[in-house]
């Protein structure tokens, strides 16, 4: 832990709470800065793996967190860094008897997985697809069929494994409406998707028609 000098002074009661700040700091290290104010003093009482530059005895700066007394966690929010890193952070009522006597301010750099995020997105996202590109994929049946059952999935929030015989002809329904029947293997490659044989395939979509004849 960093020394305190002299003229480092701080409210006692704050003192327990600077080993918490060094074991949160320390279990998110090297993304997470913790400081400790003292609302007394309006000064940092103490910083554990300090990324802001400030230091023990410098002022908190305390002035746009007007908080109710009542409040016990302020935040998220948003700060800058003094080198322009984007910081979120969450700041920690603490108490002495019940009265408020500081701030565990828990300051996360999160500028690294801002760089993680465009890159998985830059990877991951499909880039817009050109005419060639369409016309490769007119007559995929594959594609259409995993496009419908996926986004049939995501609008019921279920899983495939999780349908059950009216859902699933709910679904082989809804696949018949689109014509994803017509291409021969159709039917055999559904099955496969949801985990039944071809003849359960077959038979659903022979009641169906026996349905819409009767209808």
């Amino acid at each position: 832990m960093p020394e305190l000098t002299d003229n480092q002074a701080y409210t006692p009661a704050l003192e327990p709470s600077f080993a918490v700040a060094e074991g949160i700091a320390a279990l998110f290290a090297p993304f997470v800065e913790v400081a400790i104010h003292d609302l007394a003093s309006e000064s940092v009482a103490y910083i554990a793996n300090p990324q802001s530059r400030r230091t023990p005895g410098d002022p908190s700066q305390l002035e746009d967190l007007n908080f109710d007394p009542k409040q016990q966690v302020i935040g998220p929010y948003e700060k800058t860094n003094w080198d322009g890193r984007r910081m979120k952070c969450v700041s920690v009522v603490l108490r002495d008897a019940g009265a408020p006597i500081g701030l565990m301010c828990i300051n996360v750099d999160v500028s690294s997985f801002d760089q993680v995020r465009r890159a998985l997105d830059g990877f991951l996202g499909a880039p817009p697809q050109d005419e060639g590109v369409r016309a490769l994929f007119v007559h995929d049946w594959h594609e259409r069929i995993n496009r419908f059952v996926t986004d049939w999935c995501a609008e019921r929030k279920v899983q495939i494994s999780e349908i059950d015989r009216p859902s699933r002809r709910e679904l082989i329904r809804g696949l018949q409406g689109i014509g994803a029947f017509e291409a021969r293997r159709a039917p055999a490659y559904v099955a496969r998707i949801l985990g039944v044989s071809r003849a359960t395939v077959y038979n659903e979509l022979g009641a169906l028609r026996q349905d819409s004849k009767s209808a």
